[in-house]
């Protein structure tokens, strides 16, 4: 949890930070809806916590095939709350999405029990968190400020959990500790982190939710693409079919979103 924690610390200093300097628009929001959006806090933590975990076991591809599935659980949460009847092309991405995570285990050539545990916490996280963010009822909160939110919850969170959970003990224990190439890559991480939140906000501004939507798609598949030229994986004709139906079906579900929008 320390090295989360470090990254989130690093990206709510730069967006304060650029805050204060008028790059990006943070107002003072009422106490009441900041923790109105703890909750949603809640999820985030389990979401980058469970996540790192998670891509430390399973290769990229992967990672984003059971990613993908996260859309599952929130058209079960939503389904649980407000049943309404699902167009049937949206049905069957979700069925593709489903049986691409559900067999993805069954066929890694490398499989890890406890990566594909952190990764079930991470999109369950994911999903629910896609669901409070649509249906949160406060509207005082940007989606800037929601982020500044989560990043001071997250580094509070991740800071008393550390010890209780060991997680300090072994971060002590890290070999690469001491290294300075490891500090500048934690320190580079989390700037990359924090222009990816300000490239988002840009993209949001200046897109619709449906292209906005398109581009994090093709971002995806870009990276599952060019993942093995850059990291040695392994992987079988099998688990490139699940990778292959899972991102099919977030294609189908994103175009079934645009034909019968919720």
């Amino acid at each position: 949890m320390v090295f989360p924690r470090w990254q989130t610390f690093i990206g709510a200093v730069l967006l304060l930070l650029s805050g204060k300097l008028g790059w990006v628009e943070v107002n003072r929001f009422p106490r009441s809806a900041a923790l109105s959006w703890l909750p949603g806090s809640v999820l985030f933590v389990g979401n980058i916590y469970a996540g790192s975990r998670a891509l430390s076991r399973i290769d990229i591809p992967f990672f984003f095939t059971l990613q993908n599935s996260s859309h599952v659980v929130s058209c079960m949460i939503v389904c649980a709350f407000h049943r309404e009847k699902k167009p049937w092309l949206k049905v069957i991405s979700i069925c593709l999405l489903l049986l691409s995570a559900v067999n993805l285990p069954r066929y890694d050539p490398q499989f890890d029990h406890s990566g594909y545990l952190w990764a079930l916490c991470h999109l369950s996280c994911v999903g629910a968190y896609r669901v409070f963010q649509v249906h949160h009822k406060s509207t005082n909160l940007s989606y800037i400020e929601q982020q500044c939110i989560n990043y001071l919850f997250s580094v509070l969170l991740l800071g008393l959990a550390s010890h209780p959970t060991g997680d300090i003990t072994g971060a002590l224990e890290f070999p690469s500790l001491q290294s300075h190439t490891f500090h500048c890559g934690c320190c580079a991480s989390a700037l990359l982190g924090f222009l990816l939140l300000l490239a988002t906000v840009r993209l949001k501004r200046g897109l619709s939710q449906e292209y906005f939507r398109v581009w994090v798609f093709l971002s995806k598949v870009t990276a599952v693409v060019l993942s093995p030229l850059v990291f040695y994986m392994d992987f079988n004709s099998e688990s490139l079919l699940c990778v292959i139906v899972s991102h099919v079906g977030e294609a189908l579900l994103l175009y079934s979103d645009r034909e019968s929008p919720p």
